[in-house]
């Protein structure tokens, strides 16, 4: 779905909504069932993840070895204590599911904003003055594309070492081409449009001229990239920590809660089943509130 949705943010960027059509955007959006729908699952994960101590009912790092993988509720075994059961350390799966959104959520969202700095600022600076500048910021976002990002996170980390703001820093630092592309490309279209030249007649500085005119419109297909670079982080940081060389324990992230059940995967399914269906179906509600945010302001590019 990134693909095509990419392609046609590049294309035309869209007006930043005048206060008078705010009703009219706002009516849209209470329409838009893919907007709705994964809105509503980010908000109840993120709700969970914000409130994560209250809702827990267990801590999370507490190890029972007498009661290790003790099966959810709806087995024939299972108990109310520990409704989603424990893992191979006795530690409760709920409260671990729970704790373990805060390290998705935290990784999406900070992945996001680092690489959104640095590819809004270079994809800006390249499509306002273009020459040199535009050159060399192709030759970068040229470069980087040429690096699989998967391979130089493993490669980097191992050298490194794996943690929670090792793994953050390292996407951060190359999940930024996407930005660069579209800010790029929508930079350029803007920068034509008349109320920049009038800008620049009046005599406004090129600060004034990028920060009031240039960035409130291209400031949505900025949103909607955002969405689609959180989703790939936290998959890209479940696969990391499923390699050993992501967050590291007693953490509990949901990708490592899968490394860890894999010699559990014949005996206790659901070790593994929770957590990946609990990582899908935030991935699931990402995507779908990206492309609801796509289809709410960009509505020229329905249908």
């Amino acid at each position: 779905m990134a693909g095509p949705l990419l392609s046609t943010l590049a294309q035309a960027p869209a007006a930043a909504p005048a206060p008078s059509s705010r009703h009219s955007l706002w009516r849209r959006a209470r329409r838009d069932k893919a907007l709705l729908v994964g809105g509503g699952l980010l908000l109840l994960i993120a709700a969970a993840a914000l409130f994560a101590p209250w809702l827990a009912p267990h801590d999370p790092y507490f190890q029972d070895l007498a009661h290790r993988t003790t099966p959810p509720v709806w087995y024939a075994k299972g108990t109310w204590l520990h409704p989603l059961g424990t893992d191979q350390l006795g530690r409760d799966y709920l409260s671990r599911l729970i704790h373990g959104a805060r390290i998705s959520l935290l990784i999406g969202l900070s992945v996001a904003l680092i690489s959104g700095v640095i590819g809004t600022v270079l994809g800006m600076s390249a499509g306002y003055f273009g020459g040199k500048i535009d050159m060399a910021v192709s030759f970068l976002i040229t470069t980087r594309l040429s690096m699989p990002v998967i391979l130089v996170a493993l490669a980097t980390v191992a050298i490194v070492g794996g943690s929670l703001w090792v793994v953050i820093l390292v996407l951060g630092l190359l999940k930024w081409d996407r930005y660069a592309v579209v800010m790029r490309s929508a930079t350029q279209q803007v920068r034509s449009l008349e109320y920049v030249a009038a800008a620049q007649a009046a005599g406004a500085s090129t600060w004034r001229i990028v920060r009031g005119e240039v960035l409130p419109n291209v400031l949505p297909h900025l949103i909607v990239i955002a969405t689609l670079e959180a989703a790939s982080a936290i998959l890209l940081e479940a696969a990391l920590s499923f390699l050993g060389l992501g967050v590291q324990p007693p953490l509990p992230s949901w990708g490592l809660m899968i490394s860890e059940a894999k010699a559990y995967m014949f005996f206790s399914f659901w070790l593994i089943a929770i957590p990946g269906s609990a990582l899908a179906l935030l991935i699931f509600a990402i995507n779908l509130a990206g492309d609801g945010l796509h289809q709410l302001l960009a509505p020229e590019e329905r249908g």
